[in-house]
């Protein structure tokens, strides 16, 4: 079997590559930087590419059997039309060209934030409805690129799965645990909220393995599962100031101290947005609206469709995930993916 990977030189796209490889996939990886050698996986072709680009896509299609688009523009701040560019028309460009080609199997990387409306989310499974007062590009241009691929007007030629995965994390994080250990180190680590949210988080590893879950089920039964999309996460959501407290003294790092109201904090971020869109600046503001809600409201989600119809279950245990993290962050560690 031959399968591409777009993205696949980044966090959760690495180690998609990895279990492919070791189940005697042929692997091609298609992602915008040159990946030097050292950071090559065995058995992987890397081909530089933009999804955004049709002729990139084009190019990397011909015999391949499954597609896994991992490729996006994440963050929660940017320019708009660059987040269209990668997320949408990026997404656009990879079905087609699997369409063009006659892939048969496509798994996309999708996100929980595809349902996301500024309310508290305690357990929502698939039936949640699309999102709306998005808040950022990000959530947004992703909702549009998983109504791209679930479109059943392609259905009887391309069997997809859309997984949604939330808040990965673990060794090779390159967004999440930088961006905590950071504020921490600086002092500027502050609690939103009244530090009883509790919210799903998904080990790279388990996040990996649920496109593997995917694959063979698209292989054995498409039409069990095709068109159809599927919350992921580590199984038991987590009250995450607690977690955040646990992971910084595992750290010897200092802990969470100071507080705010969400209420305060979200119009302050308003204002900085505002500020940082009217002079055009280019860096991130230090705090936004998106984040300050995920930061003090609940969401975790039922994964018992992903459970029940891809035979999904964690792979990577909390303790194990933590262990290997805190591991890697330490002086002269290698700092591999993987649990």
């Amino acid at each position: 079997m031959n399968a591409l990977v777009t993205g696949g030189n980044g966090f959760l796209g690495s180690e998609i590559c990895r279990m492919l490889v070791s189940r005697g996939v042929e692997v091609t990886s298609v992602q915008r930087s040159h990946v030097p050698d050292a950071a090559r996986l065995p058995g992987v072709r890397y081909v530089s590419g933009d999804v955004a680009e049709w002729s990139s896509v084009d190019a990397v299609m011909e015999g391949v059997d499954t597609v896994f688009h991992v490729a996006a523009k994440a963050g929660m701040w940017g320019r708009s039309a660059d987040y269209e560019r990668i997320n949408v028309e990026g997404t656009r460009n990879v079905v087609q060209a699997c369409l063009k080609h006659g892939v048969k199997h496509l798994v996309h990387t999708s996100t929980p934030s595809v349902v996301f409306n500024g309310e508290p989310i305690r357990g929502w499974d698939e039936s949640a409805p699309y999102g709306s007062n998005w808040l950022c590009d990000y959530a947004r241009t992703k909702c549009e690129a998983e109504k791209i691929v679930l479109d059943p007007a392609h259905r009887d030629q391309l069997a997809v799965v859309a997984l949604r995965p939330h808040l990965i994390w673990g060794v090779g994080d390159p967004n999440l645990i930088p961006r905590l250990v950071a504020r921490a180190k600086a002092g500027r680590m502050i609690r939103v909220g009244d530090g009883t949210n509790r919210v799903d988080i998904t080990h790279v590893g388990n996040a990996a393995y649920a496109h593997m879950c995917a694959y063979d089920v698209l292989m054995r039964d498409p039409g069990n599962v095709s068109g159809k999309a599927y919350f992921i996460s580590d199984g038991n959501p987590v009250v995450l100031w607690d977690w955040i407290q646990d992971l910084f003294a595992r750290l010897a790092l200092e802990g969470v101290k100071r507080s705010l109201p969400l209420g305060l904090v979200y119009r302050m971020a308003g204002a900085a947005e505002w500020v940082y869109r009217t002079l055009n600046l280019s860096s991130e503001p230090p705090m936004t609206r998106w984040v300050a809600v995920e930061l003090a409201k609940d969401h975790y989600f039922n994964i018992s469709a992903a459970r029940n119809e891809l035979g999904y279950e964690p792979v990577v245990g909390m303790e194990e995930g933590l262990r290997t993290l805190v591991a890697s962050m330490q002086p002269n560690a290698n700092t591999t993916n993987g649990g």
